[in-house]
């Protein structure tokens, strides 16, 4: 006697059963991929969590039917960090009741292994608010400044990374590179200037190089969110122009720069360039999450973490044309500006071929101390 292979019974019931989100899942899909793409995106953002999220690939059935979780970096990235900085800012604000402060700081000093021995005022009492206990100052000789070497450190915090620029490209961390020109931005009219201007062939690396037999080099700092949080002149030059990128304000630990290939290109940063005695000078603050403010001592008219930017769009300031013909000298060690936590600083700059970095990469370093000589 034959057998039919036809469900019956709880069997065909259960079968329906199993179709029926299936289907549903697939017409939802369907209206889905007819939205706008930031519509989407948004619709797609809490799956994609918890597609991460949840154990044992709960939600793995769902991209049989057509659904794709958005990367990691994308997830990232679409994090509103530029509203959560302000929100941060506005909260480090706040003052602080005097029985407070003490347990607060005191949490974050454990937290983050800060040396208030070295700190000008060593009462946590004193500090109103986490801004002002953020950019505490330092006991003057806690930081003494190397007076033999050519460059110093601006800041404490780690070395990332450091050496010749190569190929229009900088690391980030070793493995990770981000362009040069998109990084600075186009090159800056050479009447705001002190030196000739390189041929329009040029590579941009081999534009901003000024005096025959020089290179270029670099140097990246992290500055954790324990470290001193103001940064300093890494070497007699004057500051002839300011360039400020809005942008994203991602984290910039170690961690997140080996993963997100042109961070420093994101995010939001302010570039001062000018001339040392051996060409090209730049520092550029990197701002990062809940680090939205970015102070520079000498300039009065910047202003970061606005609330609405345009992507990819800078403002320029001369120093030259808008205050004087001189630009603004900045002597070696001489305060320069702060951050608001942790952050980063790169240095690139101009030097002859036998300039020697006397760093490794990793090591923790001290505003004051010696980067490298001629």
């Amino acid at each position: 006697m034959c057998q039919s292979n036809t469900l019956q019974g709880p069997e065909l019931h259960t079968g329906k059963w199993l179709q029926f989100p299936q289907l549903a899942l697939r017409r939802r899909l369907g209206q889905l991929s007819c939205m706008s793409r930031p519509a989407l995106k948004l619709r797609s953002w809490p799956l994609t969590i918890l597609y991460y999220l949840l154990p044992f690939g709960a939600l793995k059935p769902l991209t049989r039917v057509g659904w794709r979780p958005m990367s990691r970096v994308a997830l990232y990235k679409s994090v509103p960090t530029r509203l959560l900085s302000r929100a941060w800012g506005r909260l480090n604000q706040v003052e602080l009741p005097t029985w407070l402060r003490k347990p607060v700081y005191s949490l974050y000093i454990w937290t983050f292994g800060v040396n208030m021995k070295e700190a000008a005022v060593e009462d946590l009492h004193h500090y109103r608010n986490l801004s002002e206990f953020f950019r505490r100052k330092l006991k003057p000789q806690a930081r003494p400044v190397c007076g033999v070497h050519s460059v110093i450190s601006p800041s404490d915090g780690k070395i990332l990374n450091f050496g010749q620029v190569k190929n229009c490209e900088v690391e980030q961390v070793k493995g990770v590179t981000y362009s040069l020109e998109s990084f600075l931005g186009p090159r800056i009219s050479t009447e705001e200037m002190h030196f000739s201007q390189a041929p329009p062939n040029n590579s941009f690396q081999k534009q901003l190089v000024t005096k025959e037999g020089n290179e270029l080099y670099h140097c990246v700092i992290y500055l954790a969110p324990g470290d001193y949080h103001c940064f300093h002149s890494p070497t007699d030059w004057t500051v002839s122009h300011r360039r400020h990128f809005p942008g994203s304000l991602m984290s910039v630990n170690p961690g997140v720069a080996r993963w997100i290939k042109e961070l420093f290109c994101h995010n939001e940063r302010v570039v001062l360039t000018g001339d040392w005695k051996h060409g090209f000078f730049s520092l550029t603050a990197v701002g990062a999450t809940n680090v939205g403010s970015i102070r520079i001592y000498f300039d009065q008219d910047l202003h970061t973490n606005s609330p609405s930017y345009s992507k990819g769009s800078y403002n320029d300031f001369s120093f030259i044309s808008n205050n004087n013909k001189e630009g603004i000298p900045m002597r070696k060690g001489e305060h320069l500006g702060e951050f608001n936590l942790g952050s980063t600083i790169v240095l690139i700059f101009e030097a002859p071929k036998d300039f020697r970095f006397n760093l490794k990469a990793g090591q923790k370093i001290r505003f004051g101390e010696a980067l490298g000589s001629l």
